[in-house]
């Protein structure tokens, strides 16, 4: 190769294999049966910097890529010629696509998330939205449910329902490190995240999940009337020292220290682990509703790549420490 070699993508039907390269060029090649021999086909001057992310899509006869000169870009697989281009706000690191709508989603740095509706020759911004405080690190679509998932240096998982047209985004906090990567097995309805803790998580997505709240503003607590610090006019008119501002994951409320010193899980919110709630919400809490909705298990090397075989049940892992995994998924996801 002309370039170190940055991402691929293989298509297993046509035995083709994208290669995108540090120079930015994305080179394709056509495997032989017996996959003894690569046969180069054509090279696409896809990008001006490295690339980030390269897909093929058979229907469409097209190829998509992101590079680090904040471009997303695609092509003619046919032609070899370039359809059209459209600039990230930031450097793209997560690239799905659908093929029925020809949406396609982008994932960058910066943590936000642009859908874009692709054409032959140009393409149309849909929406664009944030929800996480790190940068996206994986996207993974789910065109039966039309939901799309990403995950996040910020340890997260969030579930984004856009089929469904009501803003809907359900979050997942279940990683101690970034999530590497995401993987959606359709006919169980369960999440595969990996993470760079080691951690594989395997997610019940077929249960009535709920959104988190968004967290209230207060000059005061919200269950004692305590002031918190920076409220100097009731700290001198009660004569109390201000207190510092917490908040309780399951109602959103503004609370002290003293009116939320317990924790507990709350799955169906994504807490996985034990977080700070009030003292009414953990009293209210169920343990039908602590009941865990995701499985733990330890891959033991940190995990930089992913790939799952859904008809196998097959997952593959790739680590730091130079070793790849096949791990036997069946007996978790079933």
């Amino acid at each position: 190769m002309p370039s170190p070699c940055s991402c691929m993508s293989f298509n297993p039907e046509t035995r083709r294999l994208s290669i995108g390269l540090d120079n930015g060029t994305i080179s394709e090649f056509i495997l032989s049966e017996d996959y003894n021999k690569m046969t180069p086909v054509k090279n696409y001057p896809a990008h001006q910097s490295r690339v980030t992310m390269v897909l093929f899509v058979l229907e469409l006869e097209w190829v998509l890529s992101t590079g680090q000169d904040k471009q997303f870009a695609w092509h003619c697989s046919e032609s070899g010629q370039r359809l059209g281009c459209y600039r990230t706000s930031a450097v793209a690191s997560g690239l799905q696509f659908d093929v029925e709508t020809r949406h396609v989603f982008i994932g960058d740095h910066s943590g936000q998330v642009t859908i874009l509706k692709l054409e032959q020759e140009n393409c149309t911004l849909l929406t664009s939205f944030r929800g996480h405080t790190g940068g996206v690190t994986a996207l993974c679509w789910d065109p039966v449910q039309r939901v799309l998932f990403s995950g996040s240096s910020d340890h997260s998982v969030i579930m984004w329902d856009i089929g469904g047209r009501k803003g809907t985004a359900i979050e997942l906090q279940g990683h101690n490190d970034k999530v590497r990567a995401l993987s959606y097995a359709q006919h169980t309805r369960q999440l595969i995240s990996c993470g760079g803790d080691g951690g594989i998580v395997v997610w019940n997505m077929d249960v009535e999940r709920q959104e988190t709240p968004e967290w209230l503003d207060s000059d005061s607590c919200q269950k004692c009337d305590q002031p918190f610090f920076w409220n100097f006019k009731q700290m001198w008119d009660s004569k109390k020292i201000g207190l510092r501002q917490h908040h309780c994951r399951k109602c959103g409320k503004a609370v002290c220290g003293k009116c939320s010193s317990k924790r507990s899980s709350i799955p169906l919110m994504g807490f996985e682990f034990e977080v700070r709630v009030c003292d009414s919400c953990h009293e209210a809490i169920t343990d039908e509703e602590r009941a865990p909705t995701a499985t733990f298990h330890d891959s033991k090397h940190n995990i930089v790549h992913v790939h799952f075989d859904a008809t196998r049940g097959w997952l593959l892992t790739a680590g730091t420490d130079k070793v790849i995994k096949l791990w036997d998924m069946t007996p978790v996801v079933s």
